[in-house]
């Protein structure tokens, strides 16, 4: 039962990572129908930048305040300066330029800063913040980490005023225009936070595994699954489904796969929600009229 708990609790560490992700493409998908294959790359070249500034000296709060500045001005001004213009691009279109960019923003990692694997250091040191015996100083820290993370960007959307209009740009952009919402500057303000919670979940992973250029693929992956068991076009949905999958493939591997096999938990539960479920566990089935 020990044993058992705490691959339980692990999992729940190593959710944490693939919910923010998860709900960064889920934030993306909501207000433009999109999905961004390069979030783990974005998230990877933020964690860069943020060993970078460790090594020339920089405070580890210091360092992860400008990462996730500078990350949310990247995303912004990504999507102003060329995803905008694929807003009435056809589906396959917007498919290819997103995986080109992943592979751009992965080279781009790599000629700056090689490929050999770097350690990246924790803020989190001596005995963990709670459940001491079945979480890692690391595990405990990340998950308050993102806790701390995800319950803003909930309270923006849900209580304030730009949330609204946020959210009213995703689910009606002519309507919003016609009623005078900057819908290009909201839809910049939502790739900027997805960008920015990108950020950090990659400086949460990076102790965990290696620093190098494909870090993030397999967390992409597994994000993937958790939003779509969620439901893609639920944010909150999102989330959940981050913290089931990193769950389940901790138990998974544990106990059923092996580890070598434990990534294709993941695939399983993409093919099985969209075959059975293709709006996930908390998504809206979208009816339209003709």
């Amino acid at each position: 039962m020990e044993t058992f708990l705490h691959q339980l609790a692990s999992g729940l560490a190593l959710g944490g990572v693939y919910a923010m992700l998860a709900l960064a493409l889920a934030m993306i998908h909501t207000s433009t129908r999109q999905v961004n294959f390069a979030q783990g790359e974005m998230a990877t070249l933020s964690t860069y930048l943020a060993w970078k500034l460790r090594a020339s000296g920089w405070s580890y709060p210091l360092a992860f305040a400008a990462t996730v500045l500078i990350a949310f001005a990247g995303g912004a001004a990504l999507q102003g300066l060329l995803l905008r213009r694929l807003a009435r691009a056809p589906a396959l279109a917007s498919v290819v330029v997103f995986i080109g960019l992943a592979l751009l923003l992965r080279a781009l990692a790599g000629f700056l800063f090689g490929y050999a694997e770097l350690s990246f250091d924790s803020p989190f040191v001596g005995p963990p913040l709670f459940l001491p015996g079945y979480l890692s100083a690391h595990e405990a820290g990340s998950l308050l980490v993102t806790l701390a993370a995800l319950a803003p960007v909930y309270l923006f959307f849900r209580f304030t005023d730009l949330g609204l209009a946020m959210r009213a740009a995703a689910q009606d952009p002519q309507a919003s225009r016609r009623v005078g919402i900057g819908v290009d500057l909201l839809l910049a303000l939502g790739w900027g936070l997805a960008a920015a919670i990108g950020a950090v979940a990659g400086m949460m992973a990076a102790p965990l595994l290696y620093l190098d250029p494909d870090m993030m693929s397999g967390a992409l992956l597994y994000a993937f699954a958790g939003a779509a068991l969620g439901g893609i076009d639920s944010p909150a949905g999102a989330v959940v489904g981050g913290f089931l999958v990193g769950t389940i493939e901790n138990l998974m591997g544990a106990y059923v796969v092996g580890e070598e096999l434990k990534r294709s938990v993941a695939l399983i539960l993409i093919v099985g929600v969209l075959a059975l479920k293709p709006a996930g566990l908390f998504g809206r089935r979208l009816v339209a009229r003709v």
